[in-house]
């Protein structure tokens, strides 16, 4: 069946497509979460949209059409992963950034894998107890809110050297959509309102006056025209990344630096530098997996759950109380030596060969006892924002990029840049700012991920590229949600593999996380059955019920192209052509 599809139309029989390209059948059932749920779940439809050359899902209708005009006139994913992402830092400020980090997982068609670590690092008049009250012992929140939060940014260093080495378009063309939208300006629209109350802290820095006029959010309907963003965009188009670390945009952060008792210098803009590193190549059950090395811990996490996962294949059937248990196990398991023994490889020695092996997880796996929960310690949760965003590309030859970048809380410490037109990172806060403590995201982790000038905090952010048995690209996938982003994205991976859903279908599954501190599993709402909920408290683990745990954008090769499907919990767009 030929499916024509304009600008993100609905996809007729994607579920068949889908089933077609990923070759699956043979005894064990398809999962179809319509008749699963039986209506109990309030999601939206995760509607497909297919694209015969080349498909865009992001968090935004407009920077996924970014993407995807680059496309069009010749670009390849590079391009388009690119166009996307400035993008993004005009049209979804919340997560969307030049003022952050993120990691770049490439795959190239004629076999080329590589991945970019453009990850913030602490300035380097950091110091290890920075955020720690002298007085009292306790944590302050200046590692949340304010100047001193913001690590150093990598955005625009990261895209502009990916581009270098992988992209086939100028610069300046493939910046040319987000120019334009942050120079004509864009409505605004529900999304983005709500997401700005819900944000009020950022009403007490500089960018008030564009975000908050007259003392209230920017209503939908109005035109958000953002000037200086334009400016400093058209001078990174320009000179490249000398045009935001060196110049007057790199002037314009240090001063406001200065003037909020932030600790970012010149020195720490001229001397930043994006990593390529090697991607982590693991698989499951004869599917390849490329993922992010350290300093994400996404990979290596992911790696180890599978790899416990595999010695019970094939797993019992979605939603019931055997395959609850393990994920929760294998997640839990997996978490501890993330907390504990995970950081920035240029500061400490990350095991990556023992914990990346198969015999190691058949060592981990030994020790689930299929009827009863381990325990480990419990703290108390912290409330986990939506930090981060995700996209995903691929063009018609093949080539594909899963990105995901952040400002780690929404718009991040909250501090604008005067002149500059973006707001700062609070990635400080991903260090363990007092080793032992619980962050903002309930996450607990060792002396390995304390603060060092110069040092790379760890994150959660989770690209991944998954190839099928004949090696060509299945899934390209990614999260949002702190740590959460680890247990989406093993989940939306496990639905299409083990479950054999449509990749809609699997993003709409609900999801469950534990991270093994605090010792809570949290699920959303139609992940399993009462009945399953009172199997799993008779084996000892503690249940939480809430709202959407992550936000996902993932892309499926299908017959003849491209299946493309954002996050059914948020907003965005998936974009095919």
């Amino acid at each position: 069946m030929r499916v024509h599809v304009v600008r993100g139309v609905a996809v007729a029989a994607a579920t068949l497509l889908m089933v077609a390209a990923c070759g699956h059948g043979g005894a064990r059932q398809t999962v179809d979460i319509g008749t699963y749920l039986g209506g109990q779940a309030s999601l939206a439809p995760a509607t497909p949209v297919f694209g015969a050359h080349g498909m865009v899902a992001s968090n935004s209708e407009l920077a996924s059409a970014a993407g995807a005009e680059v496309m069009k006139v010749g670009g390849n994913a590079v391009d388009g992963a690119v166009a996307t992402g400035f993008a993004l830092a005009v049209t979804y400020p919340f997560a969307g950034n030049i003022g952050g980090g993120g990691f770049m997982n490439i795959h190239m068609a004629d076999g080329r894998n590589a991945v970019i670590d453009y990850r913030e690092v602490a300035p380097l008049a950091a110091t290890r107890d920075m955020y720690v009250d002298p007085a009292t012992g306790k944590l302050t929140n200046k590692s949340l809110v304010g100047h001193l939060a913001s690590g150093v940014p990598g955005s625009v260093a990261g895209m502009i050297a990916a581009l270098q080495r992988y992209g086939s378009l100028p610069l300046a063309q493939v910046m040319a959509p987000a120019i334009r939208l942050a120079k004509n300006g864009f409505i605004v629209d529900s999304s983005l309102f709500r997401s700005l109350r819900g944000n009020r802290s950022v009403a007490q820095f500089a960018g008030k006056d564009l975000f908050f006029p007259n003392g209230e959010p920017i209503a939908p309907g109005a035109r958000l025209v953002q000037a200086e963003l334009a400016h400093t965009l058209e001078i990174i188009a320009a000179k490249g990344a000398a045009g935001f670390y060196e110049g007057e945009v790199a002037e314009a952060l240090v001063a406001e630096m200065q003037r909020g008792g932030g600790i970012i210098t010149r020195q720490d803009l001229k001397q930043y530098k994006p990593e390529w590193r090697q991607p982590i190549r693991s698989t499951y059950r004869g599917y390849t997996l490329l993922t992010m090395p350290p300093a994400s811990s996404g990979g290596i996490t992911m790696t180890e759950t599978l790899n416990i996962l595999e010695h019970f294949a094939p797993l019992p059937r979605y939603g019931s109380a055997g395959y609850t248990h393990l994920l929760t196990e294998a997640f839990r398991r997996s978490f501890i030596d993330r907390n504990e023994k995970l950081a920035d490889p240029a500061f400490v020695k990350v095991p990556i060969d023992q914990l990346t092996s198969k015999e190691y997880a058949k060592q981990l796996a030994a020790g689930i006892d299929r009827n009863k929960a381990t325990k480990t310690p419990a703290f108390k949760v912290a409330r986990e924002p939506e930090h981060t965003t995700h996209y995903s590309v691929a063009d018609g030859k093949g080539n594909v990029v899963a990105t995901t970048t952040t400002l780690n809380g929404g718009y991040g410490s909250s501090v604008w840049i005067p002149k500059g037109g973006f707001f700062m990172n609070n990635e400080m806060d991903d260090f363990a700012a007092q080793p032992g403590s619980p962050n903002m995201f309930g996450l607990v982790q060792g002396e390995a991920n304390a603060i060092q000038p110069g040092k790379r905090m760890l994150s959660a952010m989770s690209p991944t590229i998954v190839l099928d048995q004949s090696g060509k690209v299945l899934l390209v996938v990614g999260a949002a949600g702190g740590p959460r982003i680890i247990t989406t994205t093993t989940e939306v991976i496990l639905n299409v593999i083990e479950h054999h859903m449509s990749l809609a279908d699997a993003m709409r599954a609900p999801r469950l996380h534990h991270q093994s501190i605090p010792d809570t599993l949290r699920y959303e709402a139609g992940a399993f059955s009462d009945a399953v909920a009172d199997s799993l408290h008779a084996m000892g683990h503690a249940l939480q019920r809430g709202g959407g745990l992550a936000n996902a954008n993932g892309i499926m090769r299908v017959n003849n192209g491209w299946i493309g499907v954002r996050e059914p919990r948020s907003t965005g767009a998936s974009i095919g052509y």
